[in-house]
């Protein structure tokens, strides 16, 4: 930002006029009030510098919100034809937000003045639009009747979380769940807790809601608490207070067993991914493994045959070791690590082996094997003493010659071959 005070040129490089996420913005100023006589020091304590800082951010948030309005106008079938922009016009904000994108969401960390402006500006691929970038407000004009919460969920990319399992009765009831796959979403909502009286909801934390259920729904959920309250008590009692926070029956599962959810206030999967990759990373691991909730499917086949195998016998080492598995593929399903991939990986190779009908998994000793290693052993001392009769030979024949009086030169020549290959 270049800066006149009464068209006379003071700098060319005013970087307090913007704050740090508007710096891409490239423009002149030209004030009436600051002074012409004054230092860089004392230009950036005037309290004129502020009132003109409140007006340039504004002057560049609404250029931002012209292209963007033009974007939906353009989209608009209701739009008349001569108040349509030109078609230059309607691509101008797409291209922006590609290339600037990131630094708006940057703003609603760092501007709380100006937070609810940037986040009308904000674009997100969604459940019903996985091709096309939609706005907050384009989200909530279509939102189900009686919806109170914003759904969304974090991850890589669109196609993985399509196939997640924490959107099953989300999807099902035909609610629209907002796709975060920049790695600044996850710290985004930290800072954007609602939108439009509208609560952001993460879709892979315990504590959502669906607001659409009726007394028939709610009746059933609370009979299958009460009948899946022993499971759920043994259940977290088998993984350990240290793994598990608590286990629950999920009302947001359809044809999954189990997930891992997040307690309301710890880490996603997502987040904890995004955490581990930094360099200078806090690692409070064995602190958030300890904030994971399990819920369980009470209408699924495996579920359900766990639950009688505890009523029958609930200290069998079977019953527990399946439990166990259960509990470990729903963190690699959910997003999280294994933390003893060793034990993991034992007890899907005992699940094979039993669907496999083998009775051992010991592996045989191969004793042709050893007869060869201890013929190798016998060709390489054979080896090493035939080498060590070549040295002794060659040291007696060096004796032989020196009490013949052969010079050093004249021995060194003449057996220079053999002193070689030896």
């Amino acid at each position: 930002i270049k800066l006149y005070v009464r068209r006379v040129f003071i700098s060319d490089d005013v970087s307090e006029l913007l704050p740090k996420y508007l710096s891409f913005t490239k423009g002149i100023v030209d004030s009436d009030t600051l002074p012409l006589q004054v230092s860089r020091e004392l230009l950036q304590q005037h309290a004129a510098l502020k009132t003109i800082k409140k007006k340039v951010v504004r002057k560049v948030l609404d250029l931002i919100k012209k292209m963007a309005d033009d974007e939906i106008a353009c989209n608009d079938p209701e739009t008349e034809e001569d108040e349509r922009p030109s078609e230059a016009d309607c691509k101008k904000f797409d291209k922006f937000y590609s290339n600037f994108g990131r630094a708006l969401k940057l703003g609603i960390m760092e501007d709380s003045n100006n937070r609810g402006r940037l986040a009308k500006l904000l674009r997100f691929h969604t459940s019903k639009s996985p091709d096309k970038l939609v706005s907050l407000e384009e989200y909530v004009a279509r939102m189900k009747e009686g919806q109170k919460e914003i759904y969304f969920i974090a991850g890589k990319d669109v196609a993985d979380l399509e196939k997640s399992p924490f959107l099953e009765k989300l999807l099902k009831k035909d609610y629209e769940v907002i796709y975060f796959t920049d790695v600044l979403d996850e710290y985004l909502v930290q800072h954007l807790v609602d939108f439009d009286d509208k609560k952001l909801s993460d879709a892979t934390k315990d504590g959502m809601k669906l607001t659409d259920k009726d007394e028939k729904e709610k009746k059933r959920e609370k009979q299958l608490k009460a009948e899946f309250k022993d499971l759920v008590t043994w259940w977290k009692t088998t993984i350990g207070e240290a793994n598990i926070q608590n286990v629950k029956v999920s009302n947001r599962l359809e044809s999954t067993p189990c997930i891992v959810v997040a307690s309301k206030y710890g880490q996603s999967a997502n987040m904890e991914r995004i955490a581990k990759a930094q360099a200078f990373r806090d690692d409070r691991s064995a602190f958030m493994a300890g904030q994971r909730i399990l819920e369980v499917n009470p209408r699924h086949p495996l579920i359900k045959t766990l639950k009688e195998k505890v009523e029958a016998d609930a200290d069998a080492e079977e019953t527990k070791s399946f439990a166990l598995l259960l509990y470990e593929t729903a963190l690699l399903e959910s997003g999280f690590q294994v933390a003893n991939t060793k034990e993991f990986s034992s007890r899907v190779y005992g699940l094979v082996k039993e669907q496999m009908g083998i009775e051992s998994l010991d592996v045989e000793v191969d004793e042709s094997a050893d007869d060869d290693e201890g013929d190798d052993d016998e060709d390489a001392e054979d080896e090493e003493l035939d080498v060590q009769q070549l040295m002794e030979d060659f040291d007696m024949e060096k004796a032989r010659k020196q009490r013949a009086g052969v010079p050093d030169d004249d021995y060194y020549e003449d057996d220079a071959s053999e002193h070689d290959e030896l």
